[in-house]
C-alpha cells in the first residue's frame, strides 16, 4: 500500500509545486528517480583530511597532486605487470606537474610523437580508474571545456574493442597531429587530479610559521569542495583583518619570530617601513638578541644584517603587543586574564619580573619606549606606528579576499560522515563534563558554547551590530587566539612573555585544559560525540592542534580508534619535535588510512629526480563492507529528495497536480 495520500498531497502542495517547476511532468519525475536510486549505490568519495598545514604551501600543494600517494598506488595496480619503476615514478610525476615535466622532456625525448602516443593511452586508463566511482556528470563538470567531449569519448571507448579501435586511435593520432597533444596531456593530469580527492578537510592552522599561507589559500580557491575548521593562528589573522590592533601586533610578532615576511609583504601588501624605521630608532644600540629570529640560514652573507634588523622589529612589536593586550586584559576583566598583564609586575631598577610572589631576573632590560608609572600607555610614536599598522592590514583587498574564505567555507566545528572535525579542542571539566564557558554575557558548554561564539565572531563584520557590541566581538578574537577556555585554545596561559624574558623554564609552562587529559577515555569521546549528534556504528572525533611526537613514540589514533589526532607537523618548525613532516587522513570506501609524510624537498627536484613524498599508510580502520553514497550524509539528502520525487511522482499519476 503506497504511503502517499490525497491528504498528504495536499498538506505537502507547496513544496511539490516547487518541485514541478524542475521535474514537469511524470516521465522527468521518474527519470531523476532513476538517476538518483543509481548515485546512491556507487562507492563513496575519497575524503582527504589536513591540519596544521602552517604556511607550507609547496609541501600542502604537493600533496593535493600526488592524493597522499593514492595516484601512485593506483598507477601501480594497473601497471605493475608492464611498467618498471622507474617508469612508473616518471609517468606519476608527469601527472603531478604535467607542464613543468613536458618542458624537461622536450629537450631529451628523440621521438615526441611516439611518446605522446603512448602517455595519452596510459593517461587514460589512469583516468578512466580515478573517475570510475563518480557519475558521467560530475567527471563531465570536471573535464575542462576545451577538450571535454574528446576526453568522455576516450574514457568511455576501448582501444581494444574491435568496432572502435580505429575511431579510438585515430583521436590520438588527431590530437598529435594538430599539436595538441602537451595541452592536451596537462588537462587529463589536471583531472585525475581533481578526481583524486572528493573532498577536503582543512583542520585549522593554515597561517603563520611557514611563508606560503596566501599561496595555500590561492590555491583553494581553484578548489570546489572543501571546507576549513578555524585553528587559532586562523582567528589571529581573522582578527587582524577585522581591525583587532592585538591580533595585528601578535600577526607581525609570530612572523617575525620565523623570519617570515613573505605573506605579509609579497602575499598582503602589508607595508613594514614604518616597523622597520621604528625600530632601528628606538633599538639602534640593542642587539635584541633574544629576539633574533629562527629559521633564518647563517650562512647567508645578507643573512647577519637582515637577521639583526628583524630582531629589533620583532623586539619593538612584542612590547607594543604586550602594552595592547594588558589595556584590553583589563578592558575585559571577564575573561579572567589579569595575570597576563605583566609590564606593571616589572622592578625596572632592579631588572627583575614578579611572578606569582617569585622573582626572576629579566634576559633584556632595556625597555626605552615604557612609563613603570603607565607602563600600558602607548608612546606617541608606538601609537602611530600601530596606526598605520592596521590601516595596512584593513586596507588590503588581498587579505580580505583571503579571510573571506573562512567564513564562506568555514567554521569552529563540522560533522560530516560521522565525524566530528574541530581545530583543538571542546571545554571540559576535569570529570570529563563538558565546562560552562561564559560568551557575551551568557554560559554556554558544548555544541552551543563552539556556535554561540562562531555567531558572536561573525557578528564583528555585521554591519548591523551595535557599535559596542562589535567593538567587544572584535576584541574577542584576542580571547579566541589565547584566552584559557577558548575552544582553539585551551590552555591556563600563552607564556609568550616568560618564554621571551625569563630563564627559568618552569614559567614556560602552559598548563592544558582538561581535553588533552581526557581525550584517550572513549567514554568522554562518546560523550562529546553525543553531544554534537554525532552518530553511526563507526564515528570519530578528528583533529589537530597539538603535534603527536610519533618519534617519541605517541600515538596519533586514541580512545579505541575514536579520536584521531592530526596534526604531524607540517610545518619544518615542528619536524624535530614530531620526527615527521605531517599526517593526511584518508577515509575512502573502504576505511580509514592515516598517511605519515617525511619531509617533501621541493618540486624542482620532484620534477627533475622523479623524487616525491615519501609517506607511511597506516590502516586505521577497515570497513566490513564497502561505503556506498547512500551511507553518507550526501547519500541521506539524495534518499530524501527520492522520497519527495515519489510523492511528486504519485501526485502525477492520480492528476492531484497538473502541469
Amino acid at each position: 500500500m503506497s504511503a502517499f495520500t490525497p491528504a498528504k498531497i495536499e498538506a505537502d502542495r507547496r513544496v511539490l509545486e516547487l518541485l514541478s517547476q524542475n521535474f514537469p511532468d511524470a516521465s522527468a519525475a521518474a527519470t531523476e528517480i532513476i538517476n538518483l536510486e543509481a548515485i546512491l549505490n556507487l562507492p563513496k568519495g575519497t575524503e582527504h583530511f589536513i591540519a596544521d598545514i602552517h604556511g607550507e604551501a609547496e609541501a600542502f600543494r604537493h600533496i593535493l597532486k600526488n592524493a597522499s600517494g593514492n595516484i601512485k598506488r593506483k598507477v601501480r595496480e594497473i601497471f605493475s605487470t608492464s611498467l618498471r619503476e622507474e617508469d612508473i615514478r616518471q609517468l606519476c610525476t608527469l601527472i603531478y606537474y604535467p607542464s613543468h615535466k613536458l618542458a624537461l622532456l622536450r629537450q631529451s625525448e628523440r621521438d615526441p610523437d611516439n611518446f605522446y602516443q603512448i602517455t595519452l593511452h596510459q593517461l587514460i586508463k589512469v583516468l578512466q580508474a580515478v573517475s570510475s566511482k563518480y557519475t558521467r556528470s560530475k567527471v563531465r563538470k570536471n573535464l575542462p571545456k576545451e577538450f571535454a567531449y574528446i576526453i568522455e569519448e576516450l574514457l568511455h571507448e576501448s582501444p581494444s574493442e574491435e568496432n572502435k579501435q580505429p575511431y579510438y586511435n585515430r583521436i590520438i593520432e588527431t590530437i598529435i597531429s594538430t599539436g595538441q597533444a602537451e595541452n592536451f596531456i596537462c588537462a587529463i593530469c589536471n583531472v585525475i587530479q581533481r578526481l583524486s580527492i572528493d573532498q577536503l578537510h582543512l583542520l585549522g592552522d593554515i597561517y603563520d610559521r611557514g611563508d606560503g599561507a596566501h599561496t595555500v589559500l590561492d590555491t583553494l580557491l581553484t578548489y570546489k569542495n572543501f571546507d576549513i575548521q578555524w585553528g587559532n593562528h586562523d582567528v589571529l589573522w581573522m582578527g587582524a583583518a577585522c581591525g583587532n590592533e592585538c591580533s595585528v601586533a601578535n600577526v607581525l610578532r609570530v612572523s617575525l619570530r620565523y623570519g617570515n615576511m613573505t605573506t605579509l609583504e609579497d602575499g598582503y601588501g602589508i607595508n613594514l617601513v614604518p616597523l622597520a624605521t621604528f625600530a632601528m630608532e628606538t633599538y639602534k644600540d640593542d642587539d635584541c638578541e633574544i629576539f633574533m629570529p629562527k629559521g633564518m640560514a647563517a650562512e647567508d652573507p645578507l643573512t647577519d644584517k637582515n637577521r639583526r634588523l628583524i630582531a629589533k622589529m620583532h623586539k619593538a612589536i612584542s612590547i607594543i603587543q604586550f602594552k595592547l593586550e594588558g589595556d584590553m586584559f583589563a578592558r575585559h576583566p571577564e575573561w579572567g586574564m589579569e595575570d597576563r598583564r605583566l609590564l606593571h609586575c616589572i622592578d625596572y631598577e632592579k631588572g627583575t619580573v614578579t611572578l606569582e610572589g617569585k622573582s626572576y631576573p629579566l634576559r633584556d632590560t632595556n625597555f626605552p619606549t615604557i612609563d613603570p608609572a603607565d607602563p600600558y600607555r602607548l608612546s606617541e610614536e608606538e601609537r602611530m606606528l600601530m596606526d598605520k599598522l592596521t590601516h595596512s592590514f584593513s586596507v588590503s583587498d588581498k587579505l580580505k579576499r583571503h579571510t573571506g574564505i573562512f567564513y564562506s567555507h568555514g567554521s569552529l566545528f563540522a560533522v560530516c560522515n560521522s565525524n566530528l572535525l574541530f581545530h583543538a579542542s571542546i571545554p571540559l571539566e576535569e570529570d570529563g563534563s563538558l565546562k560552562m564557558v561564559t560568551v557575551n554575557g551568557t554560559p554556554y558548554k558544548g555544541r552551543e558554547l563552539l556556535q554561540q561564539i562562531e555567531l558572536y565572531m561573525r557578528s564583528a563584520l555585521n554591519s548591523d551590530t551595535p557599535p559596542q557590541e562589535r567593538r567587544d566581538a572584535v576584541d574577542y578574537f584576542l580571547y579566541m587566539w589565547c584566552g584559557p577556555d577558548s575552544p582553539l585554545f585551551d590552555k591556563r596561559k600563552m607564556a609568550t612573555f616568560e618564554r621571551y624574558f625569563i630563564a627559568d623554564k618552569s614559567t614556560h609552562h602552559e598548563a592544558k585544559g582538561w581535553y588533552y587529559h581526557l581525550r584517550d577515555d572513549e567514554q568522554v569521546c562518546d560523550r562529546i560525540l553525543d553531544e554534537f549528534g554525532v552518530t553511526g556504528e563507526h564515528r570519530h572525533i578528528i583533529n589537530g592542534h597539538v603535534p603527536v611526537k610519533v618519534g617519541d613514540g605517541e600515538n596519533p589514533v586514541k580512545a579505541n580508534g575514536k579520536l584521531m589526532v592530526i596534526d604531524g607537523g607540517f610545518s619544518k618548525a615542528y619536524h624535530d619535535t614530531t620526527g615527521i613532516a605531517g599526517y593526511t587522513l584518508v577515509y575512502h570506501s573502504r576505511g580509514f588510512e592515516l598517511v605519515q609524510h617525511e619531509p617533501f624537498t621541493s618540486a624542482e627536484e620532484a620534477v627533475h629526480n622523479g623524487t616525491d613524498i615519501i609517506s607511511i599508510n597506516r590502516l586505521v580502520e577497515l570497513n566490513s563492507h564497502r561505503v556506498r553514497v547512500r551511507d553518507t550524509d550526501r547519500g541521506k539528502e539524495l534518499s530524501a529528495q527520492i522520497e519527495e520525487l515519489r510523492e511528486l511522482l504519485y501526485a502525477y499519476r492520480h492528476g492531484l497536480i497538473r502541469r
